[in-house]
């Protein structure tokens, strides 16, 4: 029996649940007023009915008019949920002037406490909402006389088979423990606002639960006109590569002998370099080398919109609207202020479970740190990513923009590059009066490479690597030294093109 669940009706909650409630259990929804307790309850309740459950809620906070006026805006279907309303009752038993001089009998709400056993006895319910507790607990004169009561309810509806959802304030949990002790599972919804700025972060988590595993911490969650949707908080763990690794190309001839046949699948890509230097071009490159072998991508743009990347692509001769057009790579623009770490997550996961991607690019490490250094860490969020995508093979493209132009060498502003397998720097340099790109690999976790420094250029035609650069000093500092040789003339190079 402990292994039946009883689905929320809430995309990712019954993840964390294992499956969703366990059958003729109490749970206490708990959360400050706007965190989405009713939402959830009605959703919950919509669910079940769906699947034939009797489903009967008790309104003690809110006229029943006024909760089916604010649940209209929703997609919830209520024609099959009892609505029992007891709220302008339970303003009648509120004493009013001295509390004090009440005797316990007086004061305990009995007659409350009736009309609600009298609603269970009326319509057996398997499902039970009742909104709220809290109003129930300030009928109490004592914590013990509350206790009692609302044990003995819990008691009754579990021998009834009725699971039954309880909503509750945080602040009165915090005063009263007894309704903790009595239910046999807690969840805590959040709604907070970031330090650095405006933003809504919304959570859920998971307190306690009898008898069963769920998954630990604060789950992000976001309430649609389709109701409550959650992201469950994964920990990805990176497990031993049990698949043949294939060879990642760029398509560029002096690239790929520089890679000495280019990089293995199912590894992670840092392309870093300054603004203009050709780090998001590149990285188009290998995306549109796959499509060319029939493989699916995507472009996780968190900086430029599709209108000004194809104008761009177009420019400089690389496809990438037509493998948009014949559905092998898909755009997708990131609002950096709209999106949860684990939600970005989950689209990811989706576009490789069910679309079949196996090549993403990440555009750019900035972006995703804007979006994400709200809501924790971004390199373990990061490595989440990188977790995921190795564990299943699929290969990982960040394009990161570095501050300095020239001088000191530093691969990341963020210290995140000890996270990647493979690592490209793109840097200027001056050589005769000339401001180069110069391209070298510094990291190939996986295989061999040559440690050249080389021209990188950027044509109408697309993408060029030139030989190696010989007896130029100091390429990576932007300002090269030399003895007698002079950089030869390149026919493939045309000024004024920017990456």
């Amino acid at each position: 029996m402990m292994n039946v669940r009883v689905p929320t009706g809430i995309k990712g909650l019954d993840e964390i649940l294992n499956g969703g409630f366990v059958p003729a259990s109490s749970y206490l929804i708990v959360g400050a007023p706007g965190t989405g307790k009713t939402v959830l309850a009605l959703q919950f309740l919509t669910e079940s009915a769906k699947k034939g459950a009797s489903c009967l809620y008790i309104t003690l906070a809110e006229p029943e008019e006024s909760l089916r006026r604010n649940a209209s805006v929703f997609d919830f279907d209520l024609k099959d949920i009892v609505m029992v309303d007891l709220s302008e009752a339970f303003e009648e038993d509120l004493p009013e002037g001295e509390y004090s001089v009440f005797s316990p009998a007086e004061v305990e709400g009995e007659p409350i406490w009736k009309q609600i056993n009298d609603a269970i006895e009326t319509h057996s319910p398997q499902r039970l909402v009742i909104d709220s507790a809290t109003f129930l607990r300030y009928l109490s004169t004592d914590e013990y006389q509350f206790r009692k009561h609302i044990q003995g309810m819990v008691n009754r509806l579990s021998a009834k088979k009725c699971l039954t959802l309880l909503l509750f304030e945080p602040l009165e949990l915090e005063k009263d423990v007894s309704l903790a002790m009595a239910v046999d599972g807690i969840l805590t919804l959040r709604n907070e606002t970031s330090e650095n700025r405006l933003t809504e972060i919304r959570t859920i988590e998971v307190n306690k639960m009898r008898s069963f595993s769920f998954m630990t911490g604060r789950h992000p969650l976001r309430i649609t006109n389709r109701g409550i949707v959650v992201w469950p908080h994964r920990i990805e763990k990176l497990k031993e590569y049990t698949y043949e690794r294939k060879m990642v190309q760029s398509g560029i001839e002096g690239l790929d002998e520089l890679l000495m046949g280019g990089l293995s699948s199912g590894t992670c890509t840092l392309i870093s370099g300054p603004a203009g230097a050709g780090k998001s071009t590149l990285a188009l490159q290998f995306l549109t080398t796959a499509a060319k072998e029939g493989q699916k991508g995507v472009y996780y743009s968190f900086e430029e919109g599709l209108a000004s990347m194809l104008e761009r692509c177009n420019a400089i001769g690389i496809p990438f609207q037509k493998h948009i057009e014949d559905g092998l790579i898909t755009f997708r623009e990131i609002n950096p202020l709209e999106q949860y770490p684990d939600e970005f997550l989950e689209m990811l996961r989706h576009d490789m479970e069910i679309n079949g991607v196996n090549m993403f690019v990440l555009d750019s490490l900035r972006g995703y740190n804007m979006a994400m250094e709200t809501f924790g860490s971004v390199i373990a969020n990061m490595q989440n990513i990188i977790n995921y995508t190795r564990r299943n093979m699929a290969s990982l493209f960040i394009v990161n923009e570095q501050e300095m132009i020239t001088g000191n060498l530093q691969i990341t502003d963020m210290g995140v590059s000890y996270v990647a397998d493979n690592v490209l720097l793109i840097r200027y340099a001056e050589v005769e009066g000339r401001v180069i790109k110069v391209i070298s690999c510094l990291k190939k976790r996986i295989g061999n490479f040559q440690p050249d420094l080389r021209e990188l250029i950027i044509t109408s035609q697309g993408l060029k690597v030139g030989k190696k650069l010989h007896q130029l000093h100091g390429l990576l500092t932007g300002v090269p030294t030399t003895d007698t040789i002079h950089l030869p003339k390149n026919p493939d190079r045309e000024d004024g093109h920017e990456g």
